[in-house]
């Protein structure tokens, strides 16, 4: 058996000459048979002895002293503590606060986009639409299931189910408020919205975008101070300017021009205003470009910086559904959104200021209070559209952020009916909806006679006919329609009940089930994509979304808000409250009658 090896003790180097450490065997009776002499110098030059371990005598070239080496760790591991504890203050400093710290020196956009009166069941129906009509797996997912990141409470501060107005001002002013509050807080008093703060104290541009009336409740809670949605000639008015702090809404694309335009209808246009102010002209006199026309719109050349203000309207009222829209003569919701974010780049691409764009797919809702689930499916597949813009756009600025929620769910929707007293089939046939070509509002103002564009001469035999030759076949794409259904909704002239008629007539082939035509109260999903999206994960208050944006711009609403506590909260002409499926106070009006929701 060879001789027992022993470990080596480390010897201070004798002179600065002596290259490398230099090791002994300890005092043992067996010394160890070293080999590679040359690796290790043996010799005993020194009677002081270090453990290798330390290292002392290779980093310091001498031996140091016990009390020494204690004291040295002792600084070592202080050290070590004190970094540590910089770093985990650091980390929670930044994380609540040096976020607010660095959006104020730092450029970022945000883009809040509103998808109204849509809930959870009518993205699972939508995803369902297209598997089925378009062959798509099973893992599919829809631009908005690749983002989500939570969900949404609804409650407004007086009400379990909330209106739009409540819930686009828990966005907007990050409070509760009552249903019909437009920008003001339960005690109807104004309260500073996230758009305005951004254009005051970060100096961002600003945007909506919309396709109902761009003085509807979503826009109107962001641009204006009103105790009641219907007060819409004055929305307008602030949403031009006519405040005390001034122009705010750098661009707005929606519909709704009656409203800026006066009862003397100058220029063939038509007119809502209960007035004679004419908003349109005097938008213009205060450097407003003004547009209305598919032409005019595809003309805006996004890089020209003297476009801002900008004020477009597309239709008198609401814009059509997505189902019945020209794209000759109304550009869709995803276009309106490239614009914008187009436009708004190209004004703030030399500024460290960034912009905050609102964008709504406001006629989801609308479709939803009809229960009419095709036009229903089309207009979400258009905010799809929109998404996949506005996400693309996040993808090539990355200090961008969009977020993506609902302010309620509309129509109490479920995916599944059943349609007889028997245990009910487990299925729903979207091949149902593929094949309608027209929404339920367009078909009744074909049918009722005091509806724009019926025919008020036809006979019943006349409609009897339109209905069997061209409501069901071509407009509903149903082909088994019986005599009764045909003669029954021929027969209708009540505009509530021929809207159930068409609604039935698609929603129990398709096996659809609504419970209201109203809203609902369930949570809603939260969607969110690109800089800090992570901090919406989970279960949020709606005024946690006006939370998210007020800390990741840095903005002070109280501030705003003690400047406009003044402000004119009611309009001086009658509100025009639409009415339950029917015209606003008598008003030879375009709205389909579930639009005041």
């Amino acid at each position: 058996m060879g001789p027992r090896r022993v470990p080596y003790t480390a010897l201070p180097r004798a002179s600065s000459d002596e290259v490398g450490v230099h090791f002994a065997p300890q005092d043992d009776s067996d010394a160890a048979d070293v080999e590679d002499n040359e690796l290790f110098d043996m010799s005993r030059r020194s009677s002081t002895a270090l453990e290798v371990s330390d290292n002392d005598a290779l980093y310091y070239g001498a031996a140091l002293g016990p009390r020494t080496r204690k004291r040295k760790s002792r600084v070592f591991w202080a050290t070590v503590v004190s970094l540590v504890c910089v770093s985990v203050v650091g980390m929670f400093w930044f994380y609540f606060n040096g976020i607010n710290w660095m959006q104020r020196s730092k450029k970022r956009n945000v883009i809040l986009m509103i998808s109204d009166g849509f809930g959870p069941a009518s993205e699972t129906m939508a995803r369902n639409f297209m598997q089925q009509t378009r062959n798509y797996t099973f893992s599919y997912q829809s631009p908005l299931d690749e983002i989500l990141v939570g969900s949404s409470r609804t409650r407004s501060s007086d009400s379990l189910v909330t209106d739009s107005a409540a819930g686009a001002t828990a966005f907007s002013c990050q409070m509760k408020s009552y249903n019909g509050a437009i920008g003001v807080d339960a005690s109807k008093t104004p309260c500073g919205t996230v758009l305005e703060a951004a254009k005051l104290q970060r100096r961002m541009a600003t945007g909506l975008v919309a396709t109902s009336r761009i003085t509807h409740a979503t826009p109107a809670a962001f641009s204006a101070h009103t105790t009641s949605r219907n007060m819409e000639d004055l929305i307008a008015e602030y949403q031009i300017g006519n405040y005390s702090l001034g122009p705010v809404v750098d661009l707005m694309f929606g519909g709704g021009q009656c409203h800026f335009v006066s009862q003397s209808q100058p220029d063939g246009m038509h007119s809502c205003r209960l007035d004679d102010r004419h908003l349109w002209s005097e938008a213009q006199k205060n450097g407003y470009t003004t547009l209305s026309t598919r032409k005019e719109f595809d003309a805006l050349d996004s890089a020209d910086t003297g476009l801002l203000p900008l004020l477009g309207t597309f239709a008198s009222s609401h814009m059509d559904y997505e189902i019945d829209r020209d794209p000759k003569a109304q550009p869709s919701l995803a276009e309106m959104a490239k614009k914008a974010l187009d436009i708004l780049e190209h004004a703030t691409r030399k500024r460290n200021d960034g912009f905050f764009l609102m964008i709504e797919g406001s006629r989801i809702d609308m479709a939803a209070h009809t229960n009419d689930p095709a036009a229903h499916v089309r207009d979400i597949l258009a905010y799809w559209d929109a998404v996949s813009v506005v996400r693309k756009f996040v993808d090539a600025h990355p200090d961008t952020v969009l977020i993506s929620v609902s302010d309620h769910e509309t129509g109490g929707f479920s995916v599944a009916k059943q349609l007889t007293p028997e245990y009910p089939e487990y299925m729903w046939n979207p091949h149902a909806l593929e094949s309608v070509k027209r929404s339920i509002e367009y078909i009744s103002s074909q049918l009722l006679p005091h509806q724009p564009g019926a025919d008020a001469a036809k006979t019943e035999e006349d409609r009897y006919r339109t209905v069997r030759d061209k409501v069901f076949p071509e407009w509903l794409g149903i082909k088994d329609a019986t005599h009764e259904e045909i003669l029954v909704v021929a027969s209708e002239t009540d505009s509530v009940k021929l809207r159930q008629l068409l609604s039935n007539a698609i929603s129990n082939r398709a096996q659809l089930g609504w419970a209201t035509h109203g809203h609902s109260a369930v949570d809603v999903n939260l969607y969110a994509y690109g800089r800090d999206a992570h901090l919406l994960r989970g279960n949020h208050e709606n005024t946690d979304i006006g939370d998210f944006i007020v800390k990741a711009l840095g903005l002070d609403l109280a501030s705003v808000s003690s400047k406009i506590r003044a402000e004119r909260v009611v309009q001086s002409t009658q509100a025009l409250k639409e009415t339950w499926f029917g015209r606003r106070n008598g008003i030879d009006d375009l709205d389909a009658p579930e639009h005041s929701h």
